[in-house]
């Protein structure tokens, strides 16, 4: 008589197991991981490293968004995008077998017609000698590269050529690319790196922890000073708090608004869509027409000039 062994129960995946698996298929994707890495964080704090993969629930999603409760739709939607991803990871290793997402929905986003921040207004921003040179440099690069905030804080001093005045950032998809700068750029850079020759161009204010969940991988800490990489969400808070000081409004701008700037300022000065994807990197010329709208007084001007009846007296 042959005898049948009985399936045995699959043992039960921690937490932490799952979200470390779920991160390292991000390795050759920086930008991603780092954004990932931030929500999957707040994620662990709230339901504990050891709990059971299976024993996620609604109610833990819901306290792990309340982080960015009060923050912009973009900010919600995107760490959302991370648990929905994760939710769908652990369920195709069968670690998760219900969603507990579910109740989480995205947020509409407002467009504002004009996100560009006027050049004279960000001249003053960027020579205001009350904001750390880091802070500086970081917020030129992104208005003179046109390139994305996890891009810039992703570089590494090795990734910089500081002779053709442009550096290789890793791209979303994981992807490499050429990004320049002009010369206000290329004055500071020196001055921020020191002498430095590896580890993250822009660097935290404290020491990284060297152990722990917290601490960050060996690519993302300064080997000699032993800071950590500047985080996206820290980069974030300095440049609102200190342009609140420049916005007429009061509540300060985003840094995703120094790429949407750059390349506005450029359309303005006559720059061609093919020339404004060449710069940017955009994969589709139909994603410039935000950057190509120059508003009422480029309509009212190219009217005047194509208007044939209109006669002027010659004094």
């Amino acid at each position: 008589m042959s005898v049948i062994p009985l399936p045995t129960a699959r043992r039960p995946v921690a937490l932490v197991v799952a979200v470390d698996a779920f991160l390292d298929r991000f390795r050759d994707d920086p930008g991603t991981r780092a954004t990932y890495t931030e929500t999957m964080r707040r994620l662990r704090e709230t339901a504990g490293d050891q709990l059971p993969v299976a024993a996620l629930t609604p109610e833990l999603y819901e306290q792990t968004m309340v982080r960015w409760d009060q923050g912009a739709a973009n900010t919600w939607n995107k760490h959302l995008s991370a648990l929905t991803s994760f939710t769908a990871y652990c369920r195709r290793q069968d670690w998760l077998t219900t969603d507990p997402g579910r109740r989480l929905e995205r947020r509409k986003v407002t467009r504002s017609r004009d996100k560009a921040v006027p050049r004279a207004r960000l001249d003053r921003l960027f020579t205001d000698d009350r904001n750390p040179l880091r802070e500086r440099v970081l917020w030129r690069m992104l208005y003179e590269t046109c390139a994305r905030a996890e891009e810039i804080l992703g570089l590494d001093v090795p990734d910089l050529d500081m002779e053709f005045r442009r550096a290789l950032v890793t791209e979303k998809g994981g992807a490499r690319a050429y990004v320049h700068w002009e010369t206000p750029t290329a004055r500071l850079l020196p001055r921020l790196l020191t002498g430095r020759t590896a580890g993250p161009v822009f660097l935290a204010d404290r020491r990284a922890p060297a152990a722990g969940h917290r601490a960050p991988a060996l690519r993302d800490i300064c080997p000699d000073t032993g800071r950590g990489r500047l985080s996206y969400p820290r980069a974030e808070y300095l440049f609102k708090q200190a342009s609140k000081l420049h916005d007429p409004h009061g509540a300060g701008y985003t840094l995703h608004q120094l790429r949407h700037s750059g390349l506005t300022h450029l359309a303005a000065k006559g720059r061609s869509a093919a020339e404004l994807q060449a710069k940017s990197r955009h994969r589709h010329l139909a994603t410039l027409g935000i950057y190509v709208q120059l508003g009422e007084e480029t309509s009212a001007r190219i009217t005047a000039e194509n208007d044939e009846h209109h006669r002027r007296h010659r004094r």
